[in-house]
């Protein structure tokens, strides 16, 4: 009797795991090579990618509101939805599918940002050499402490969180930088008013290709005072040699993913442009939360042109790491 349960067990084991995609054929034949996964966090960035690439197959993770799209060409495409708690659940959902073969997959987000005047400008594509969370730590308002410089305390050693700051592998930030940094990139005139308003802004007259930080945080930050913040933080938590340049709500979470998994040197972190991280002198940060970014069209165009040129070339390169 014992002998037949354990039989009728085994069978059944089987049966499940063979539903499930895990039998003696795992499904492997039906496993998706991806060769470049492309990250965005919204529909509107990611409405470029599904309006003009052709996509053959249509994945959809549990627990993520839209499915992964790919390619035949080993190109595939996801939106993790805003912040970061959304980026690293989505972005843990796609890395721990069995439908996708990652082995040799290049991870690209493709977003749009904002940018202090003196370090961007509207439409602009920085690529990130260092991804740096600007909430962890202690933030101290300056009336309760106006000795505190730009109202932050790091965390102490031992309660320093990994997901603080991440380098990003240096050689695959240069290769891409230097196959898109002749990308033709969209413009709007009607935006030169809005930079001749800031004299930062002098001699950046047009969107060009960059290499920086991005400085990643869910507190939707405005103002030159909060603009200075983030930047000595960036600077702190890379021993100075972080720069900011743009700011976002995911980045940190999706590398935190992507590390847990092995895959960080394979990651590469672009963002455009949309807006202006300050108001011009004169400008009321709060009307400036509230009002439209100015560059939005060009930057989510942008991050689409750059975003494809880095695509088709890492997927040309397999083997840049």
């Amino acid at each position: 009797m014992r002998t037949r349960m354990i039989g009728i067990v085994a069978a059944t084991l089987a049966a499940t795991l063979a539903a499930a995609g895990c039998g003696s054929h795992d499904g492997k034949a039906d496993r998706i090579a991806v060769k470049a996964m492309v990250i965005t966090m919204f529909d509107p960035e990611a409405e470029p990618w599904v309006q003009r690439q052709h996509w053959t197959r249509e994945v959809p993770l549990a627990g993520v509101r839209t499915p992964v799209r790919c390619a035949d060409s080993g190109l595939c495409m996801m939106v993790t939805d805003e912040g970061k708690v959304n980026a690293a659940l989505s972005t843990a959902a796609m890395l721990a599918d069995p439908k996708f073969d990652l082995g040799n997959a290049y991870f690209l987000t493709a977003g749009i940002a904002g940018t202090p005047p003196n370090a961007g400008t509207l439409g602009f594509a920085a690529w990130s050499r260092w991804v740096v969370d600007v909430d962890l730590g202690h933030h101290i308002l300056p009336q309760d402490d106006p000795a505190v410089p730009n109202g932050y305390l790091p965390l102490s050693d031992q309660d320093k969180p990994v997901t603080q700051s991440y380098e990003l592998n240096g050689k695959l930030v240069e290769a891409v930088y230097r196959n898109t940094k002749d990308v033709a990139l969209a413009d709007d005139p009607s935006l030169a008013p809005v930079r001749a308003a800031y004299p930062a802004q002098a001699g950046h007259d047009k969107p060009y290709v960059a290499q920086c930080d991005t400085a990643t945080g869910d507190n939707f930050f405005s103002g030159a005072a909060s603009s200075a913040s983030a930047a000595y933080i960036v600077g702190l938590q890379t021993n100075g040699q972080g720069r900011y340049c743009t700011s976002q709500m995911e980045d940190n979470a999706t590398a935190a993913a992507l590390a847990r998994a092995g895959k960080l040197d394979r990651y590469v972190d672009l963002r455009t442009a949309s807006n202006f991280d300050q108001p011009a002198a004169g400008g009321s940060v709060t009307d400036m939360l509230k009002g439209q970014y100015m560059g939005f069209k060009i930057s989510v165009e942008n991050a689409y042109r750059v975003g494809l040129a880095a695509a088709n070339y890492l997927m040309e390169h397999p083997n840049l790491t």
